[in-house]
């Protein structure tokens, strides 16, 4: 049986992953920290934070793979037409480079890349929220498609 105790501390490995947005990594380094300090006095605080752990790790892996996608397309697009002649004009490279005639495929998909990338941290922080509820109500919560790295 669990105690309220052990739903809490599980609930706030889960919230633990927020610090991201005002700490580097700190989506990372609390959960850490407090998994493994809690690990061994409970199955329920063992299971949500490597959960947390795998869920996080995952989406690092996406946002990477994402991120492989779309760089280095649009920087190909943007310099594959530069002149130097138009890098000591500035308003000549807006004007020139930075039309429509210039987007194709490649660009679309990095456009797609950037869209899902946005779409995959709003989609994080909504699955936090929703897995730390469940998570205080005593629920075991499995996040969707996250790769089990740590079993």
């Amino acid at each position: 049986m669990k105690t309220t105790s052990e739903n809490n501390t599980a609930t706030f490995i889960h919230l633990s992953t927020l610090s991201q947005y005002f700490i580097p990594f700190g989506n990372y380094i609390f959960p850490i920290l407090i998994w493994s300090s809690k690990k061994d006095e409970s199955e329920f605080i063992d299971y949500n934070g490597k959960q947390v752990l795998n869920f996080q790790l995952s989406i690092l892996l996406y946002s990477l793979v994402l991120g492989m996608i779309a760089i280095p397309i649009f920087i190909f697009t943007i310099f594959s037409t530069v002149s130097f002649n138009s890098i000591i004009n500035e308003h000549d490279f807006i004007v020139n480079h930075l039309n429509i005639e210039y987007i194709s495929g490649t660009v679309i998909v990095a456009l797609i890349a950037i869209f899902t990338f946005i779409g995959l941290k709003v989609a994080e922080f909504f699955l936090i929220i929703y897995a730390s509820v469940k998570t205080s109500n005593g629920e075991k919560y499995k996040y969707p498609l996250t790769i089990n790295f740590i079993k």
